[in-house]
């Protein structure tokens, strides 16, 4: 059986400024060292920016971070974390 040592988790934010907010507080509340990468995510078939959705993509070394503590981080901000 093979272990995972490096996963990552990728949370899913209604728009910019959640995605941002989450990206500054994940150090401090989850004590992670690297710069989690922002991505916007155009819903299908929607040019207009609103209709966006943000990603947070966060690698964890060693699969230390608790998906059931991401899941609840995400939704403090109407977000969540999509399963791997």
């Amino acid at each position: 059986m093979a272990v995972v040592s490096d996963v990552r988790h990728v949370l899913v934010l209604p728009d910019r400024d959640a995605a941002e907010a989450v990206a500054e507080e994940l150090g401090e509340r989850f004590g992670t060292d690297e710069e989690p990468r922002l991505v916007r995510d155009a819903l299908a078939g929607e040019d207009d920016a609103e209709d966006a959705q943000w990603l947070v993509v966060l690698r964890d070394e060693g699969n230390r971070l608790d998906p059931g503590a991401l899941d609840e981080f995400a939704a403090r901000w109407d977000g969540w974390r999509e399963e791997p």
